[in-house]
């Protein structure tokens, strides 16, 4: 989380290919630092722990601060039980509001004895016994945004407990990062994240490091907040930016406003992201209550188009068939993990809809077409437009219902329903005739 509020301020998004083209020089690439003293600049390069984009659960939209040992171990039983543990989602991470108020006497972190009375260590085990991986959630500021004790100060400690815990993931968000005299709030943010990083690095365990840095400038405009999804795509493997997506609380319409606020930000981003490197516009809401069908397959489809992290953040214990097809669905999820790593580019859009295209690793290309108005109407684009090469005819397969047909022309088309996304994935068949 990183509690901005879901809101519909547009947004230009220019320079992004020249930002992304200088990111890799953003920091210096000497070796890891022994010191929390030391400046974020000597951080090299975090490991690739996420050579596709990370799938799990988490408790935070749905469960927000009143979770327990109960609650985590039965929603990863569930994705065992369902089987969306088989199709990829294994990482379950506990979000904030998991510790007490203050430190142990020997300034370390302490699992809420009520929440958790077995402590951190022990859901770790079972969550390795049941073939999934373990998540945990903190702050690099003084405090978490629930107010527990954040990491500034301990990052050594903390990582090293993180470790010893046998953590696969951790979540750093930037809540209460406060700001020296004579620094800017980037420098702030760079110089903890920096730490972290350095940290986790140095316990020599594999934890897939997720950072919130960007959601905290995306308002200091373009040129500041492109610059920290630079630096943070170095210090990490995945980024959040933007907006928390809707909780469960909220009505319906926010919900879906916060999935079309997250993606028209998310889609822009397309020239940050690298393989192994990935734009993280949060949490999949399929299953929860209040969205239809169609926003659901929409927001699996987009996020898929857009090689985004797919964690699921919803009650899966009473997930229905409808959802848990749409979060299964083996089609989808295989572009979204497609090993070319390439995040989908928007080659149409307008008032109302958006046209991506994703290029996969065997030559396919993928094709969403994406209703986000509210009446039915036809989309279209040609194959050229899309990027396919010429040719006689082309294979296009329905990711959502699995239907398969034939296109002798250059056009791609299709009637879609309100909130709702056509998927692709197209073959061309025959060289086109010269």
């Amino acid at each position: 989380m990183s509690h901005f509020p879901v809101s519909r301020i547009g947004r230009t998004v220019a320079g992004l290919a020249a930002v992304a083209a200088c990111t890799a020089g953003l920091l210096s690439a000497t070796g890891p630092a022994a010191a929390d003293a030391d400046p974020a600049g000597a951080v090299a390069p975090y490991p690739n722990l996420a050579p596709t984009p990370p799938m799990g659960w988490n408790n935070w939209s749905y469960y927000m601060c009143d979770i327990n040992e109960k609650v985590v171990l039965d929603n990863a039983r569930a994705l065992v039980r369902t089987g969306l543990a088989r199709r990829g989602y294994r990482t379950v991470t506990v979000d904030d509001c998991w510790m007490t108020k203050q430190r142990g006497p020997d300034g370390e972190l302490v699992a809420d004895p009520v929440k958790f009375p077995h402590g951190m260590a022990y859901v770790g085990r079972q969550l390795h016994a049941m073939g999934l991986k373990f998540g945990i959630y903190e702050d690099v500021g003084t405090a978490t945004c629930g107010k527990f004790p954040g990491s500034l100060g301990h990052f050594r400690q903390d990582a090293e407990q993180f470790a010893h815990w046998k953590v696969d993931y951790l979540k750093a968000d930037g809540c209460h990062v406060p700001v020296p005299a004579g620094q800017t709030k980037e420098q702030a943010y760079r110089e903890a994240y920096g730490k972290m990083s350095r940290a986790l690095t140095a316990t020599g365990r594999p934890i897939t490091f997720s950072v919130s840095a960007p959601a905290y400038f995306q308002y200091s405009g373009d040129s500041v907040w492109h610059q920290v999804i630079g630096w943070s795509a170095r210090l990490g493997n995945l980024w959040r930016g933007g907006a928390d997506i809707a909780m469960r609380q909220q009505d319906p319409a926010a919900k879906w406003s916060s999935i079309v606020y997250n993606f028209d930000y998310n889609a822009k981003l397309a020239p940050l992201q690298r393989p192994g490197r990935w734009n993280d516009p949060d949490f999949l809401l399929t299953g929860d209550p209040g969205l239809t069908a169609d926003e659901t397959r929409s927001q699996m489809s987009l996020w898929s188009m857009m090689a985004a992290p797919l964690i699921s953040s919803t009650d899966l214990t009473r997930i229905g068939a409808t959802a848990r097809r749409a979060l299964g669905n083996r089609d989808i999820i295989a572009v979204d993990q497609d090993p070319l790593g390439v995040q989908g580019r928007i080659v149409a859009q307008g008032d109302g809809f958006t046209v991506l295209s994703k290029p996969l690793k065997n030559g396919d290309l993928a094709v969403a077409l994406f209703n986000s108005g509210d009446s039915r109407r036809t989309l279209a684009t040609s194959a050229a437009a899309a990027g396919l090469p010429p040719a006689a005819s082309y294979r296009l397969r329905e990711l959502i219902t699995g239907r398969t047909t034939s296109a002798r022309r250059d056009i791609v088309a299709k009637d879609v329903p309100p909130h709702a996304t056509v998927l692709y994935r197209i073959t061309a068949r025959r060289p086109a005739r010269r």
